[in-house]
């Protein structure tokens, strides 16, 4: 297949754009590089890229392609404290009219990177797709709002798949340390301490960010039968867990470390179990591959090794609301987050946050 990558400089991009090239898929990638310094490791391949805000795609962009991966979002929720109006206009409006804008140029199949956010506050019931949705939070309302409204488009000619992914972890070479696994390993190696911000009592569907690129690459080889106009949660359903309960996996693996919980820290209204059955069932091609004490032995090997150094830490280089902040206080990008030059963005990262 000829694939457009949306989001392919991200986190989960750069994971994604290199196993689809292994599986033997064109692919081309959409992308601002407002993530461009947020580098961890080597760089992943380069391929074709098409330097653009996905807000600004126009049709003719988009002809020739068999599929696409819709990954470019605010890509969580502590982004929507920036403005909640762009997290909308990015991750909702700006998604259903790419994929009208898909459907009028030819492309068959959109395979959307949706949230298990969005069932919100849902407690200790476990979940399938057909649960009440709960979203408390911008990201997770505009995730709801976009898949409503691209689940209308679907027809005869293009076929809408919504991956509902558990919470990422996991190594990528544009790293994030604002998601929970990657931020417990991370203070826990170079801090030595392991804050947990809540009371650890929340649930939390984890899942590996290279077993979210293994649901995209089988959702786009499955039959459209099987994928058409379907949600699935994309993860395993043991591994749902409280944070507590991974805050204690990661002491167990980084020798050293400690667990400390935050003052003041409460309940979390986000707090949901899913079951992720449905995916395996309706789409054998995909198996999972990793579990939490194995993502969390790779990033301390990781963070070792390259090294993750306490700078790191201190900038927030790695804490996706930081960079953007950064980028707007630098003049780097304009309010509404669109770069002021089509140039590679680099962003220097000499002092504390």
């Amino acid at each position: 297949m000829r694939v457009l990558v949306t989001g392919a400089n991200g986190y989960i991009g750069s994971v994604l754009v290199p196993m689809l090239l292994h599986e033997g898929h064109e692919v081309v990638g959409l992308d601002t590089g407002l993530f461009a310094n947020c580098l961890f490791g080597p760089a992943p391949p380069t391929v074709e890229q098409i330097m653009c805000d996905v807000r600004d795609i126009e049709a003719a962009d988009l002809v020739g392609f068999d599929a696409i991966c819709h990954l470019a979002a605010l890509s969580n929720d502590p982004l929507g404290a920036i403005d909640a109006s762009l997290t909308y206009d990015i991750n909702y409006h700006a998604t259903v009219r790419l994929a009208r804008l898909a459907r009028h140029s030819g492309v068959e199949r959109f395979v959307v990177s949706s949230s298990c956010s969005s069932y919100g506050a849902s407690g200790d019931e476990l979940l399938t797709e057909e649960a009440s949705l709960r979203p408390v939070t911008a990201y997770a309302k505009s995730k709801v709002l976009a898949d409503r409204d691209l689940a209308e488009l679907a027809a005869d000619d293009f076929s809408p798949t919504f991956l509902r992914n558990a919470t990422a972890y996991g190594l990528s070479p544009r790293l994030r340390l604002d998601l929970v696994i990657n931020d417990l390993v991370a203070c826990a190696v170079v801090t030595g301490r392991i804050l947990i911000k809540s009371d650890g009592t929340p649930w939390r569907p984890v899942v590996h960010v290279e077993d979210i690129c293994r649901a995209f690459i089988a959702v786009l080889a499955a039959p459209r039968s099987a994928i058409h106009n379907q949600a699935f949660n994309v993860g395993r359903t043991e591994e749902n867990h409280r944070i507590r309960d991974l805050a204690e996996i990661v002491r167990q693996t980084v020798p050293g470390s400690r667990l400390e919980y935050a003052d003041g820290g409460g309940p979390d209204a986000r707090c949901y179990r899913v079951d992720c059955d449905k995916l395996l069932r309706c789409v054998p091609a995909f198996r999972p591959r990793w579990n939490v004490r194995q993502g969390v032995q790779q990033l301390f090997d990781a963070f070792r090794q390259v090294p993750l150094k306490a700078d790191d830490i201190a900038t927030g280089r790695y804490v996706r609301l930081i960079v953007l902040k950064r980028l707007m206080e630098t003049d780097t990008v304009d309010s509404g987050l669109r770069p002021r030059s089509s140039n590679r963005i680099e962003m220097p990262f000499n002092t504390p946050a």
